[in-house]
């Protein structure tokens, strides 16, 4: 990957993106056309966390480069994109002491019915399903090759996060075409609205825990 230019628990911090967003992209990295390529280069206090090696993950070196980075930027956001965010629930299992203010989990790779046809991937499973200690948001595709969007209702609810509906966004990678995805910038606003224990507008839908509508219009992107 390219570098581009420079029951919830509300954690502290100040102003729209006062946090850290840290970028976990899944394997094989984000090429430039990706949403989250284009994140790091529009958006302030965005850091890629980087990998050894992105064609063969392995579950240990992965976690030891986020917790890094999350040591590094203590309470910051973690935005994960497939098996970066398989990645997420991984660090959420194993190290609650971490400091991380919340996450957004896009299109997590189904590690558990996958690994076996995807060996690269094996070291991820089995997905941890118990809930995160901070809030967060799963965004799943209906035509989603890497997870049924079923499995992604159910994994969100164990997980005590809220589930949004892209629509049929495929992987909601750089192939669904989403530019800078502003629905997801949006998405992220809100969580950091909430890791900052600041009250969210009346009627918005956010409350964690469980299985929640939409939040944005459904998209009718077509992979």
């Amino acid at each position: 990957m390219r570098r581009m230019p420079s029951g919830l628990r509300p954690r502290s911090g100040k102003g729209r993106y006062a946090m850290t967003t840290l970028i976990l992209p899944g394997w094989q990295g984000s090429g430039p056309e990706h949403w989250q390529a284009h994140w790091l280069d529009l958006m302030e206090k965005t850091v890629l966390v980087r990998q050894r090696d992105w064609q063969h993950p392995d579950l240990g070196d992965w976690l030891a480069a986020a917790i890094e980075a999350i040591e590094r930027h203590p309470n910051a956001i973690l935005v994960g994109h497939s098996l970066g965010a398989a990645l997420i629930a991984h660090l959420a299992n194993r190290r609650p002491d971490l400091p991380m203010a919340g996450a957004l989990l896009v299109a997590p790779a189904d590690v558990d019915n996958r690994a076996a046809q995807v060996l690269e991937i094996a070291s991820f499973a089995p997905l941890p399903t118990a809930p995160f200690g901070f809030p967060a948001i799963v965004v799943g595709s209906r035509n989603d090759p890497w997870m049924p969007p079923a499995r992604a209702r159910i994994l969100a609810r164990m997980w005590e996060a809220e589930y949004v509906d892209a629509g049929y966004a495929g992987h909601i990678n750089a192939a669904a075409d989403l530019g800078a995805w502003p629905e997801g910038q949006r998405l992220l606003a809100r969580l950091a609205t909430v890791a900052q224990g600041k009250p969210l507008p009346h009627g918005s839908g956010f409350s964690g825990g469980a299985l929640r509508k939409p939040i944005f219009p459904v998209a009718a992107i077509a992979n």
